[in-house]
């Protein structure tokens, strides 16, 4: 298992432990729960592909953007900033950018 893979499982444990569904982009059900993490998803042409993306209520919120412990987390703004201007097409959304960004090594 790789750094990143690692601090991927911490933190699904953390966000399940705050309540949050987390769950496969393959078989996403964003009705499972208030809040539900998506894995991997494919942002917007030209926007990558964020670790998680956050839904409340059936919309798109936020994301989230694992990295290895050690990692500084500074370094990963600029890609989470990216991430929150570039929501899937089709994806409901409460707001454009998504209104929060988070980076976590799950520590």
């Amino acid at each position: 298992m790789t750094p990143e893979e690692k601090a991927r499982v911490e933190i699904d444990r953390m966000l399940e432990q705050c309540g949050w569904v987390v769950q496969d982009k393959g078989g996403a059900n964003l009705s499972a729960g208030r809040g539900v993490a998506v894995r991997e998803v494919s942002m917007r042409a030209g926007h990558g592909e964020t670790d998680y993306l956050l839904f409340v209520d059936g919309k798109a919120i936020g994301t989230l953007e694992a990295k290895p412990e050690g990692f500084t987390l500074t370094g990963a703004e600029i890609q989470s900033r990216k991430y929150s201007y570039g929501a899937p097409p089709g994806v409901p959304v409460w707001k454009n950018p998504l209104a929060f960004r988070y980076e976590s090594t799950g520590v």
